[in-house]
């Protein structure tokens, strides 16, 4: 590491609960083992997929090198999935809190958001789950871990506090990183980002989200419902570009119902700090505005981790998108393979997962798995959340494939109208006259926890039929599932089906 590398904080603030997660995943005292042969496999990057890759490989038996400069759990358990859902958590019961007259539950007074203490919740229980991750779990497990920064150094070899670390495989797993825009001022307001944003200890009273993906619509609402201030500036002209835009639509009526106000469309030109304030100013539809913040909160997309890794000396290739892999994740060098954020369009926890899995497969067993092949559902956790998997109805018309789709409200599903949550719908795209699905779209309050059954009927290819014919408890909001079921069913019965229909129970009399 260089020194300016040692000397900036790992994390903060240094309480206790940081402490015990530093100990877990930076133990200061750490000391590196001395290599000893050729290993199978050496990991480089302890994320989710680094530590998939190293665990299973362990755990068949092989010699394993896992290296890890920075904090061991990478991005899904300090600066992202983790701490992120801890305080969306606590956002959720604050809202819970103040809406309860809707069910006839009266609360005297204001509701008050002690925000330290949210904190304090989420790194302790951070900490807690830590333990998971760390160094000494690993080397338990038989891995020879390294703290330290590697660096290729042969086409079958890397670097790491002086040592050489020769292999038979290895696995890039250094992941990604915030991406910061070239904003002028914007460097000298010191933004905050994913990886800061969780240092936090005071409520901002004013914060100002540049960006409309998942990161800074998750954070947006949760700050909005601790109680700050939140204006969203984003070029992009609707929240969760990428997903269907009746599905954003919900989303943004939410919000503005919650205070949050939107600059969607809006070209952000220039950052000024006066004092402790700062001023962001932008451009939107033709005209010029700006909007004064404590904080700032960048969330404009995630940039891999390639730099200083010297790839260049093992023969593989990249670019800014990331390392170049093919559909068996491996790299340029047919040694090396990749997982996860540092060479995935799908920046997910769970997605690092399964191409671990699959580098495994492949890498050891001559395996033919292959990443394009996996499903892979994703879900944004805002109120309600926006769950997808599969093709969107426009990605199906691009590769010119004729789709049916059917669409149920959740007004439509009774356990939806008990919970007071039956803003949203469920989707799902079928090939046309088949079927086969080819992708679904869930907005709701617990989209997330719906999507796993699409996601296991496009894993096993099983059509909606299955779905519908699988009996759900009732009454649950999962029931949409099957109810889409019956909406394509009463799409089958055609007139002349009908009239086929009637002329049998005639006859059936």
């Amino acid at each position: 590491m260089t020194e300016t590398e040692l000397a900036e904080p790992l994390i903060l603030p240094l309480d206790a609960h940081n402490e015990r997660l530093i100990r877990n995943v930076h133990p200061s005292d750490w000391k590196n083992p001395v290599p000893d042969g050729r290993y199978n496999l050496v990991v480089i990057g302890a994320g989710t997929a680094g530590l998939v890759s190293a665990s299973g490989a362990s755990g068949l038996g092989a010699k394993v090198a896992l290296v890890e400069r920075h904090l061991a759990g990478g991005d899904c358990l300090n600066v992202g999935c983790v701490p992120s859902k801890g305080l969306l958590r606590a956002a959720r019961a604050a809202r819970e809190v103040r809406e309860a007259a809707r069910f006839g539950v009266r609360v005297r007074g204001p509701v008050e958001v002690d925000f330290p203490a949210v904190m304090e919740r989420m790194r302790r229980i951070r900490a807690d789950l830590s333990r998971h991750d760390s160094f000494h779990r690993f080397a338990a497990l038989g891995a020879d871990v390294y703290l330290g920064h590697a660096r290729f150094v042969a086409s079958d070899a890397v670097e790491v506090d002086g040592r050489r670390l020769e292999f038979a495989r290895a696995v890039l797993a250094t992941g990604a990183r915030a991406i910061v825009l070239p904003v002028p001022g914007l460097a000298e307001a010191k933004p905050l980002t994913n990886e800061t944003l969780f240092w936090l200890t005071d409520l901002p009273r004013r914060l100002v989200v540049i960006g409309a993906g998942p990161i800074g619509c998750e954070m947006a609402q949760a700050f909005r419902r601790f109680g700050s201030e939140v204006t969203i500036v984003s070029l992009d002209p609707r929240l969760l570009p990428r997903e269907d835009p009746d599905a954003s639509e919900v989303l943004r009526r939410r919000f503005e119902e919650e205070g949050i106000r939107l600059r969607l469309g809006a070209i952000v030109e220039r950052v000024e700090t006066r004092g402790e304030e700062r001023i962001v100013a932008f451009q939107c539809e033709g005209c010029r505005d700006e909007v004064a913040a404590d904080q700032i909160l960048l969330g404009v997309g995630r940039a891999p981790n390639v730099e200083a890794l010297d790839l260049e000396r093992a023969g593989i290739e990249f670019d800014r998108s990331g390392v170049r892999v093919d559909d068996r994740l491996r790299t340029t060098n047919p040694r090396v393979y990749a997982a996860g954020d540092i060479c995935s369009n799908y920046k997910f926890t769970h997605a690092a997962d399964a191409m671990a899995r699959t580098v495994l497969r492949n890498a050891f067993f001559f395996g033919r798995a292959r990443a394009s092949a996996l499903a892979i559902p994703w879900c944004t956790y805002t109120d309600p959340e926006i769950a997808h998997i599969g093709l969107y109805e426009k990605d199906a018309q691009e590769r010119g494939i004729e789709v049916d789709t059917y669409t149920l409200p959740f007004t439509d599903v009774d356990r939806a109208l008990l919970d007071g949550e039956a803003e949203g719908f469920a989707r799902v795209h079928l090939q046309k006259g088949k079927d086969r699905i080819l992708g679904a779209t869930i907005v709701a309050s617990h989209a997330g926890e719906m999507i796993g059954e699409i996601a296991l009927a496009l894993t096993t290819g099983k059509g909606l039929s299955a779905i519908g014919n699988t009996i759900h408890p009732y009454p649950t909001q999962a029931e949409a599932m099957r109810k889409l079921a019956d909406v394509r069913n009463r799409t089958r019965l055609t007139p002349r089906l009908r009239s086929l229909l009637e002329r049998y129970f005639r006859w059936r009399r």
